[in-house]
């Protein structure tokens, strides 16, 4: 848009920041409502031109950055290019080890071209919760927390030790020690700020600013329910935001999620959360930035809200953005923030116009939901939007039967648990896992949980024996209230006693089931019921077929039948001491129930307390020795550990050549990262345990795939290496391999992939819609970089994995309109040659580039391909080889 005089003072005036006092604090403030349109935007697209105002080089710079969000915004529509610094980066442990393996590496490198090392630095705030490493191990137990952490530390020493000397060698680094908490839970609790201060700004008086954040988590949206602008991003593009350099991006298109009415008695927020999921993928938002409004907001809490926001990866967009209001600060209140900052962060909102549900916004489109609507929900068998009721979820589960070819539906297995044998069938529970990740942040769905055993156990009801139940509340505030309810001790009576503060379940790390149920795991449809976020196949445990998401009252519920071959809204949970059939209706807690038990145990006090030590750590963390040497001292014995080897096979290239490559893999629709780069065990017959067992490894301390991911070459062996993986040129075979061209034999994709590197050979993936969903996984990206892979060629991307791929080198091609691997009779088996992509200027210099398929008898297939590098700066990292490469030149600069 061609800037106006107005536009332009405006724009410069915005430029100039005036100091504001509120309450003592005084911050200097970017007032940006004065510039044409801006009472107009939706609220996110305010705070981003607030950041481009305010962290642009120039005068100039800025003008034309604010005038980009402005015309698309006002248009509804998706803009041009603008540069995004956040204030901060949030990192757990699994995706921020190997960031800091990276930062480690690039200071050998930076030391190699004779540069300073300490120029490798965050420049930001970067906080790091240990949160994924502990393992369900124990459970079921009084002592079963203890005994996870204590192997956590044993089996995590080596990555433990680095993350402590990462602490102490770079600035802006604080890590919360595993058995805090997860980080989303208390990115809420304790570091949310909603309005915080410019660490890069200069003068003596600090520069107030939105409250913004990526992390490497793709659920960093929880933080959206308090009305933070965050979302996920790749392991290797927070790197970047970490070193300063801002995040590339064009203006999204901003979609309004309008909200009228008020739950129903005995809905939840997770049920909330699903409804969204399942209504929101429908609609077609993947890369959209989703504002909610509407009178319905104000009837739902900060943590009903934080529960949707949590679950934007699984609809695909960037983040679902809450207004900030009395419910927002009230919570910030709750959970003891300075109240002179609260204050502050009043004034500043409504200084920026963006305070409340403001109207007369414009969205590129608005989509209803009533609230009265939504209904007790689960959602399964494998993918989180695919949204049921308690009333049809044996409908639902007899399809997932069905779907993987199960003919003998009355199939039955003898089962040893507590002492005593039970015939089970298909649908038997596994796992019962009340796991941190969407629902613990809200304490009305853990204090449900609670009043439901409760009732449970005053009926003479018992979970069965065969079911692991897994409790991991997301914070110590968490534990503590049920503790101050009165509810833990019904819970524990259940089974569930709190085995840990970790993600879990919800990420794979659920441990083993019961071993006479696992025996008969081939030959009955297991499943697991959890109140997590993800539930793609395989993902929580190998042995489990069919996963089911709820709040954690359904899950306590069904540990107590032990089946989902069941319909309570017509069948008993079970028998009570007297006979009588209980029904689950009877004991779900109403509102009133849940808001008394929320009046004796919720306080600021409890806050308080509950944080006590967070960056403290355990006596096995306090005694580990780091160090705080400028470079990392490598250990060439180390299998967690290893020097990142991207800034040796960088190959600095403006044009893209990809000739005569192979197919290493022809995949279907949906893959996610998690089929890409899976996080659960390894696999005793794969390629990453057998570089494990050469090197001393026993099975027992393989640990996870997540678990290794500062080292390269475990991390190599498992990409594609998921169990569950369906490859067309695989003759059958599920999990991961492929047909080696080179051999004609069916291999493992890491052998096959390193047979076609030593020949010399290019290779490609093919894949179909939405490639690459689900979580932000760097992984996904680093590994077909390392296995060789070119380009990939595919119908669709989520966002963050396409950006990943482009980030490590990696050509992501889209195939055109209606066209697929299919429609063009493609098989894998075909030589692919690629029209050479020219990036020296950026953007392609065309946005389409030709593909020739040649087949062994002669044949042809000849298509073009959408070049889906969508902004300049990306077009930099592909022609240096990747965005670490590109980062490492402009810091030696």
């Amino acid at each position: 848009m061609q800037a106006s005089n107005d536009f332009y003072r405006a724009v410069v005036q915005a430029r100039k920041p005036r100091p504001v006092e509120v309450s003592g604090v005084k911050r200097m403030v970017y007032d940006v409502s004065s510039i044409p349109g801006a009472s107009s935007l939706p609220r996110a697209l305010v705070i981003l031109l607030e950041n481009c105002v305010r962290r642009a080089q120039s005068d100039e710079a800025a003008v034309e950055l604010a005038s980009r969000v402005v015309k698309a915004g006002m248009a509804g529509e998706q803009g041009d290019e603008i540069e995004f610094m956040p204030a901060r980066v949030l990192f757990q442990d699994f995706t921020g080890v190997p960031v800091f393996v990276d930062f480690a590496a690039m200071r050998d490198a930076m030391v190699e071209r004779g540069g300073d090392p300490a120029k490798v630095s965050p420049r930001i705030p970067c906080t790091l919760v240990v949160d994924h490493s502990v393992i369900a191990d124990c459970a079921g137990s009084q002592d079963a927390a203890d005994a996870n952490q204590r192997k956590e530390a044993r089996r995590n020493h080596e990555r433990f030790a680095f993350l402590k000397w990462a602490a102490n060698s770079f600035d802006n680094v604080r890590i919360v020690p595993p058995g805090g908490g997860i980080c989303h839970q208390l990115n809420m609790e304790r570091f949310c700020e909603v309005v915080g201060t410019d660490a890069l700004a200069q003068g003596d008086v600090p520069v107030a600013c939105f409250d913004t954040l990526v992390g490497t988590d793709s659920h960093t949206t929880t933080a959206n329910g308090l009305g933070v602008l965050g979302w996920g991003v790749g392991g290797i593009e927070a790197e970047a935001a970490a070193l300063g350099q801002p995040i590339s991006m064009l203006v999204p298109p901003v979609v309004s999620l309008e909200l009228t009415g008020k739950l129903r008695d005995g809905v939840g927020g997770m049920d909330l959360a699903l409804t969204v999921a399942q209504l929101l993928r429908s609609e077609g938002v993947v890369g959209s930035l989703v504002e909610v409004t509407g009178e319905g907001v104000s009837t739902l809490s900060a943590t009903q809200r934080a529960c949707v926001s949590n679950m934007t990866p699984e609809y695909g967009a960037t983040t679902t953005l809450f207004p900030v209001d009395d419910q927002a600060t009230a919570y910030l209140e709750l959970t003891g923030r300075n109240a002179d900052d609260i204050a502050f962060t009043r004034e500043y909102l409504k200084i920026q116009g963006v305070w409340g549900a403001s109207e007369g916004r414009t969205y590129s489109r608005t989509i209803k939901l009533d609230l009265s609507t939504v209904e007790l929900s689960l959602a399964g068998p494998s993918r989180p939007h695919d949204r049921t009721t308690v009333a049809g979820l044996r409908e639902r589960f007899e399809k997932g039967l069905a779907s993987h070819g199960i003919e003998d539906r009355d199939a039955l297995r003898t089962v040893s648990a507590g002492g005593q044998d039970y015939e089970l069938g298909h649908g038997t529970i596994a796992i019962a896992a009340i796991t941190s990740c969407t629902t613990a942040t809200d304490p009305a769905m853990m204090v449900a949980a609670g009043i439901l055993a409760k009732k449970a156990v005053e009926r003479g009801l018992s979970a069965k024996p065969w079911v692991k139940r897994i409790l991991a509340p997301g914070s110590h505030a968490t534990s503590l209230m049920l503790d101050r309810a009165g509810l833990a001790p019904y819970l524990a009576k259940l089974g569930f006693w709190t085995c840990g503060f970790g993600c879990m379940s919800c990420i794979g790390n659920s441990g083993e089931i019961l071993s006479s149920l696992k025996a008969v795991s081939g030959d009955l449809e297991l499943t697991s019921i959890l109140s997590g976020n993800r539930n793609f196949e395989g993902r929580i445990s190998p042995d489990v077929s069919q996963n089911y998401l709820c709040q954690p009252a359904l899950v306590v519920a069904y540990a107590l039948v032990g089946t989902l071959d069941v319909n309570l809204a017509e069948s008993p949970v079970g028998l009570d001491s007297d006979g009588k059939p209980v029904m689950l209706s009877e004991l779900l807690p109403t509102n009133a129930e849940i808001e008394a038990a929320l009046a004796t145990s919720l306080d600021k006090e409890l806050f308080v307390e509950g944080g006590k030590g967070l960056f403290e750590g355990s006596r096995e963390w306090q005694e580990i020795d780091a160090g705080s040497s400028d470079t990392f001292a490598w250990d060439p014995e180390s299998t967690y550990v290893r020097k990142a080897p991207y800034f040796d096979l960088a190959k600095p290239a403006s044009v893209l050549r990809v000739s005569d490559a192979r197919a290493l893999a022809l995949l279907g629709d949906f893959v996610t990262t998690d089929h890409i780069s899976p996080a659960g065990s390894i696999a005793a017959d794969s390629p990453a345990a057998r570089y494990l067992e050469e090197r001393g490894i026993e099975r027992d301390a393989f640990n996870t795939y997540g678990s290794r991911r500062g080292n390269h070459e475990v991390m190599a062996r498992g990409t594609f290496a998921n169990v569950k993986l369906s490859n067309s040129l695989a003759e059958g075979r599920k999990g991961g391999w492929t047909k080696n061209f080179l051999s004609g034999k069916v291999e493992s994709i890491f052998d096959a992939a390193e047979a076609y590197q030593k020949a010399g050979q290019d290779l490609v993936v093919v894949a179909g819609k939405l490639y690459g969903s689900g979580s932000s996984r760097d992984w996904a990206g680093k590994g077909p970089a390392l296995l060789g892979v070119k380009a990939v060629l595919a119908e669709s991307f989520e966002r963050i994995h396409r950006s990943n791929l482009v980030q490590m080198g990696v050509l992501p091609l889209q195939f055109e309109e209606g066209q697929s691997a299919a429609s063009l009779g493609l098989d894998g088996t075909e030589h692919f040659d690629i029209e050479p992509v020219d990036v020296s200027d950026g953007l392609p210099k065309s946005r389409k580039t030709h593909v020739v398929a040649r087949r062994e008898n002669g044949e042809k297939v000849e298509f073009d391909c959408v070049v889906r590098v969508d902004t300049p700066m990306e077009g930099g990292f592909l022609s240096e080889g990747g965005i670490l490469p590109f980062v490492l030149n402009q810091l030696s600069a």
